[in-house]
């Protein structure tokens, strides 16, 4: 009998059922690792492994020597990676867990009891296993994830220029919107080389600019010092640097998606043109991402009104196409933070915020439901409706939500995205303002008169209403 069979007897209490007699626990560090299986499969249970490859070799071989089939490990940074792709690729199942849902008895925290609490937990099934998409997903993603990386680097560049600017009293980037555009970069470029007439430079301006020469001119008038030019000039070449880098992970991103298979078969439907065309951004992938993505999975995310390329191209990099791995729209959305943390005790619910929770999806989704406030989809309706109710805060929230649900829907049933279905839910819409102004009316002493057209043409239940008034000293039309 175990340690831990024997006080569990010795209060009255019998040892939980193992439900994966074949399981281990592995507590990961920067430089060495501690794994433990089962006290029965090796005389010595819990053994201690280095970092290095040969070493996490000889960890997975005594794992399988142990007999054992899943392991339990925590997702601590980046150094779970290299055992984790070593056991999966050995057929060993490998439950990643939050750390923060495996905390062990306080006072006793070390790295031996630790992956030992850790192998207690998986044997008994009480430990849930993190969502992780397949290799190829995780692929594009960490490129995905080291370019945005490599924007916010180019960006903080962009501000030493800026500041340099401003040491020299060079008011140019308060006069063009983007000092890193054709104009901007030009004018940088001139000065770097020598130029003062502020009349010159001023003639390289674009012409489409809405700034005339006579105010670039007069932006470019100031005191022009050795040290501000000198952190100019690197700022401006580490700034060209990191744009190269970009167009790189460019380069590298559209083949990794070329080498995605067909989600939609060969009876794809051809993708039509977007119905908003806009000049691209500086930061977008300088490619035809939007087409890939349709082929890639099989419907066109972006006529989800607020969903663009960048938001489509987030959701495969960070999820990918088979969302299989979710039970339902509301398990998807949960996973992302969306749904409300329902804490009760004692029959009261305690709190209901959402989770704080770091997805780069829900981000993503967030600042799309942003843009829905000037949109006139139902979407966009809704979110307006929602922002008048509950506030702005909240109102993302719940647009994010139901862009979540119907991402997820049309990504499992393959099916074009048919605003048409809203019509149902617009008519009660309409019904509940209906019935919101007649009470309104009523509570002041007026009365709602319904108006019908010739035509008697109707827009999805709606209705043209006018207000008659009954004072109280005769009646008002």
């Amino acid at each position: 009998m175990s340690k831990r069979s024997r006080i569990l007897s010795q209060v009255g209490l019998s040892p939980a059922p193992v439900l994966e007699a074949n399981a281990a626990g592995v507590d990961i560090g920067a430089t060495e690792i501690y794994v433990a299986v089962a006290p029965d499969r090796d005389a010595q249970p819990v053994r201690r492994f280095a970092t290095f490859t040969e070493d996490l070799m000889a960890a997975a071989d005594w794992l399988e020597r142990c007999g054992i089939t899943t392991v339990a490990m925590e997702s601590t940074g980046v150094y779970w990676i290299p055992l984790f792709q070593m056991l999966e690729a050995r057929g060993l199942k490998v439950c990643l867990v939050n750390a923060r849902h495996v905390k062990n008895v306080p006072g006793r925290k070390s790295d031996v009891s630790d992956c030992q609490w850790l192998q207690y937990l998986h044997a008994v099934g009480l430990l849930r296993a993190s969502f992780r998409p397949e290799q190829q997903i995780c692929a594009v993603r960490s490129v995905m994830r080291y370019r945005d990386s490599l924007v916010a680097m180019a960006a903080v560049h962009l501000q030493h220029m800026q500041k340099a600017l401003d040491q020299m009293n060079l008011q140019l980037h308060h006069v063009i919107s983007d000092l890193s555009g054709t104009t901007g970069m030009a004018i940088l470029d001139a000065i770097l080389s020598g130029e003062r007439d502020p009349h010159r430079l001023a003639k390289l301006r674009d012409p489409r600019i809405k700034a005339d020469a006579a105010t670039v001119a007069r932006s470019l008038l100031g005191d022009y010092r050795r040290e501000h030019l000198f952190t100019l000039g690197q700022s401006v070449t580490a700034f060209r640097h990191y744009q190269q880098q970009l167009s790189a992970c460019d380069i590298e991103i559209e083949k990794m998606l070329a080498e995605f298979s067909d989600g939609g078969g060969p009876d794809q439907p051809k993708l039509e043109a977007p119905k908003d065309r806009h000049k691209p951004r500086r930061n977008e992938l300088r490619f035809d991402l939007r087409g890939h993505l349709y082929r890639v999975f099989g419907v066109d995310l972006t006529a989800v009104p607020g969903i663009n390329a960048q938001t489509a191209h987030t959701l495969l990099s960070e999820v990918g196409r088979d969302l299989s791995a979710f039970p339902s729209a509301g398990a998807f959305a949960s996973w992302m933070g969306l749904c409300p943390d329902n804490r009760v005790s004692g029959g009261k619910v305690l709190s209901s915020h959402t989770r704080k929770v770091k997805n780069r999806l829900a981000k993503a989704l967030r600042l799309a439901a942003q843009s829905l406030f000037r949109s006139q989809s139902w979407l966009g309706q809704f979110f307006r409706r929602m922002r008048a109710k509950l506030g702005a805060p909240k109102a993302i929230t719940a647009a994010a939500h139901k862009l979540a649900r119907i991402l997820f829907h049309l990504l499992t049933t393959r099916q074009p995205y048919d605003e048409s279905v809203f019509a149902i839910q617009e008519i009660q819409n309409n019904q509940r303002m209906q019935q919101k102004l007649a009470q309104q009316a009523k509570k002041y002493g007026f009365q709602l008169v319904e108006i019908k057209n010739n035509l008697r043409m109707w827009s999805l239940g709606t209705r043209v209403a006018s207000i008659s008034a009954q004072g109280r000293q005769g009646n008002l039309r």
